[in-house]
């Protein structure tokens, strides 16, 4: 019976130089670090040094995240990635009901800069750097890094990291949005205009497929969202009056990596074609490194078994191979346990054990682009670049990315992707290992993680003590000049950041312009 790839073309049992329709390797192919960069966006890739090496995590407090930081720089780690709460993701302060029974659980709660300060205290913020997991409120979040940095005699040009800020996505597939499209879009905007002049080597976004993925796109609808989102923002930033090279470079993505290693391979290969041709045919760019697709990859969180979850490591080992073998430029390996709960310290070092044992142990950062010239790995280049281009026209034939998602066009493509997944399991014809088949018949008790449900009581209290100490006067002023950027038409960072530097809290700052800007609430279609 043939197979089929996760984009649902045909995977032939043998392929040859027939497989490569219309192929010509100097336009296709190029050289590492050159256009159209199908090879890598370095000309040397690993062989000079690996990718960095990234742990997502963040969990109740500030002061326990902040332990966990330290523990993973200990062991290895070269760059920070802080997980968030729900609450502080949908710019919520802790003592907020709407917040009650969500502080500190799927992140750490960071209401103020005084959270911040806890959160990095005995970090160097000029020799780390630090992505944050954040969209909606991605501004604020950055800048009370920066408020914390200077405090420590950081200057902001030093800062190095990266904020998601990938807010299109969240419509599609997330939910963690606050504002409608368009105030958004002015946001994301503002925050380029802003880090171009304030914290130059800062990645102003993380434009995100693996949300997407995670609720069921294929790799073709993966890329071709991400893509289309990717040049919905450059669309907006150039209409701002920004000139393409001057904010292109700082664009970053994140991608999935799933356990189909060759189709996963050709993805990365294909996006990075697509993107180097969109932004030189389409925008202009002048700049080479305007055309590189540089990129972030998580391993599939839900491809994670509670079922049997030491075998989540060979999972995540495939799927941190199959990342390395596109030629990502960080990692983040998710730990065993977390389909369970929260990983634990044991759990997240063995994950970042992980990458070190593929980076040092292995040969693949011996040659740059390992695959270049499979018969196969080409062929599903091609294959899913050709699908991905006819889903990024479906986008354009609406209107673009953001009226697409008003139609509910990207949503509804990934739940039929989703409800296809699923019937494949329950048939058994999408075999999980443990789960549909070479089930146990009895588990070994595992103990998870929890987190203290103190920690909520904790945040009020802190935030109480905040308010009544504060310079209200100072804080009320700081806010009306804010409301007032907001109502026109200047930058709304600098105001923002100095109400954040008067200590008004995160929740505080997002409600003020949820009044300016609405909330956003999805159309019928979905």
């Amino acid at each position: 019976m043939p197979r089929h790839s996760e984009s649902g073309r045909p995977i032939d049992p043998v392929y040859g130089p027939d497989a490569l329709r219309e192929w010509d390797a100097d336009a296709k192919l190029g050289e590492p670090g050159s256009y159209p960069f199908t090879r890598g966006v370095y000309p040397t890739m690993y062989t000079g040094r690996p990718w960095t090496m990234r742990q997502y995590a963040g969990f109740g407090t500030a002061t326990e995240s902040n332990a966990r930081y330290k523990q993973l720089i200990e062991n290895g780690t070269m760059g920070l990635s802080v997980a968030f709460d729900l609450p502080t993701q949908m710019g919520h302060d802790s003592d907020a009901p709407i917040a009650h029974g969500e502080v500190g659980k799927v992140g750490v709660a960071i209401d103020s800069v005084e959270d911040m300060r806890v959160l990095f205290d005995g970090i160097p913020l000029d020799k780390v750097s630090t992505s944050m997991t954040i969209n909606a409120p991605a501004a604020l979040l950055l800048l009370l890094y920066q408020l914390v940095a200077e405090e420590q005699g950081i200057d902001p040009a030093k800062l190095t990291g990266t904020i998601q800020n990938d807010v299109l996505k969240e419509y599609i597939a997330r939910g963690t949005y606050i504002f409608p499209p368009k105030p958004s879009l002015r946001l994301i905007a503002d925050i380029f205009k802003y880090c171009r002049a304030e914290i130059p080597r800062w990645n102003t976004i993380s434009i995100s497929g693996y949300h997407m993925a995670e609720a069921g796109a294929t790799p073709a609808q993966e890329i071709a969202f991400t893509l289309a989102d990717g040049i919905q923002y450059v669309r907006t930033a150039v209409a701002a009056g920004m000139d393409v090279d001057d904010f292109a470079p700082r664009l970053s993505f994140f991608f999935v990596a799933r356990t189909t290693i060759l189709e996963e391979v050709a993805k990365f290969r294909a996006a990075r074609r697509i993107w180097a041709r969109v932004m030189k045919e389409e925008f202009g760019a002048r700049n080479p490194k305007s055309l590189m697709l540089r990129f972030h990859t998580q391993t599939a969180g839900v491809a994670l078994t509670a079922q049997q979850p030491e075998v989540n490591l060979a999972r995540v080992t495939v799927q941190g191979l199959a990342a390395v073998l596109g030629g990502t430029q960080s990692l983040h390996t998710n730990s065993f346990d977390e389909a369970i709960a929260l990983p634990t310290d044991k759990s997240a070092r063995l994950a970042l054990r992980t990458q070190q044992v593929l980076a040092y142990e292995t040969d693949v950062t011996a040659t740059v682009d390992p695959f270049a010239g499979s018969f196969v790995v080409e062929s599903m280049t091609d294959d899913v670049e050709a699908a991905a281009l006819d889903l990024m026209e479906q986008v354009e034939q609406r209107g673009g990315a953001v009226d697409a998602i008003e139609q509910g066009y990207q949503k509804n493509e990934i739940e039929r992707s989703a409800y296809a997944i699923a019937q494949e399991q329950e048939s058994g014809e999408r075999v999980v290992v443990g789960v549909n088949r070479f089930v146990s018949a009895a588990e070994e008790p595992y103990e998870p993680m929890r987190v203290d449900p103190a920690i909520e009581r904790q945040q009020a209290d802190r935030l109480a003590r905040l308010r009544a100490g504060r310079d209200q006067g100072a804080v009320d002023a700081a806010l009306t000049e804010l409301r007032k950027a907001a109502e026109g038409s200047d930058n709304v960072l600098y105001p923002m950041r100095e109400a954040l530097r008067a200590r008004a809290t995160v929740g505080e700052v997002c409600n003020l312009l949820r009044e300016v800007w609405g909330a956003y609430v999805p159309s019928e279609v979905f």
